[in-house]
């Protein structure tokens, strides 16, 4: 293990000790406490931690619509920080660098989808802040080989969002096939959704977005989107592809609805209420796509990550300081959040 310093000896961590209601009366599920701090084992980094986006797939967690694969489990899934220590066999990270620990945590690298390059598939994976804790903590440990080299310019919780809300749009946007040019249709437009919105419109896109929050249309219209509307309001022309962020199962048949012939619509989300049943001819007739999006590979990641780099997308930051991850968790339960909330070390 290489450190050029003593590790401390313990952390403290939020930790998800009864999922439940987030922001309701009582006691929520999420509960400060202090651990014993590991050094890292092979091909592991400690971090510490600088910033954390805050994912509704932590709020999935918290609640129990996920269900716990860790005791005690801390979330969050993307964390910038510093390298404090590197077990052995670890390349690509020495300590002080930046480093992005992002969801994808691990996969087997050996079965049929690893090896196809659909590592995200694989049935092996797991996932930080579900399988592995997360980053709503003052430090975490992380599989070196699936955390990113990040740069040293922006500031942490500009690029924390990077690490899933926009991997994860990356990887919706592609599953989507907007043809050049096209209409892209997007619902609900929280954290992965505006920065999604400025990767279609730097590649020359039009978009449209449909959200029930005044003040996410607003920023949809400031960021240059051609219409922002209702969820349920039909768009101003037919849409060539759209990608749903909004885990609400019966906007499913409403964007197939809004859909040209031969759109495809991506569903960007880990979880998502029932969709209601589907009438053949209405939603799906005239070669009209549904289609999941699951995680994502390294490959993604690395790809956005360039990309982004390029098109310089804005992050719309509500900033938290990490001792107030339930408080920001409350507030994207309550829709709260314009843009995207990111947890700050203090």
């Amino acid at each position: 293990m290489s450190s050029t310093q003593p590790l401390p000896a313990e952390t403290w961590a939020w930790a998800v000790e009864r999922p439940g209601p987030v922001g309701g009366p009582g006691p929520g599920p999420l509960v400060r406490e202090r651990r014993p701090l590991d050094a890292p084992g092979p091909q592991e980094v400690l971090v510490e931690v600088e910033a954390c986006g805050v994912c509704r797939t932590d709020l999935h967690l918290a609640e129990g619509d996920l269900s716990p694969r860790l005791a005690r489990c801390t979330p969050g899934h993307e964390v910038v920080g510093r390298v404090l220590a590197a077990g052995a066999g670890v390349e690509g990270f020495a300590v002080g660098d930046r480093a992005g620990v992002a969801w994808l945590a691990r996969t087997c690298g050996s079965c049929g989808y690893c090896r196809s390059g659909r590592e995200n598939l694989c049935p092996a994976s797991r996932y930080t802040g579900w399988d592995r804790h997360g980053g709503y903590a003052g430090h975490l440990t992380a599989d070196a080989r699936f955390a990113y080299r990040l740069p040293e310019g922006p500031p942490a919780e500009e690029l924390a969002p990077l690490l899933c809300a926009g991997i994860i749009g990356y990887r919706a946007l592609e599953r989507a096939e907007l043809p050049a040019g096209g209409l892209l249709g997007i619902y609900g437009f929280g954290a992965s959704a505006h920065l999604t919105a400025q990767l279609a419109l730097a590649r020359g896109a039009r978009v449209a977005v449909f959200t029930r929050a005044a003040a996410a249309r607003r920023l949809a219209l400031d960021l240059g989107a051609d219409f922002a509307g209702d969820s349920y309001d039909p768009p101003p022309q037919p849409l060539d592809a759209a990608i749903l962020f909004a885990p609400v199962g019966e906007l499913v048949p409403v964007a197939l609805t809004a859909l040209d012939r031969g759109g495809t619509l991506a569903v960007a989300g880990i979880h998502l209420t029932d969709i209601p049943a589907l009438n053949y001819q209405r939603h799906l007739f005239q070669e009209r796509t549904l289609r999941s999006v699951t995680a994502n590979t390294r490959a993604d990641g690395l790809a956005f990550l360039a990309e982004a780099a390029r098109a310089r997308p804005v992050v719309h930051v509500s900033r938290y300081p990490l001792r107030r991850a339930d408080a920001a968790l409350a507030d994207l339960a309550a829709d709260r959040v314009t843009g995207v909330a990111v947890l700050v070390a203090e």
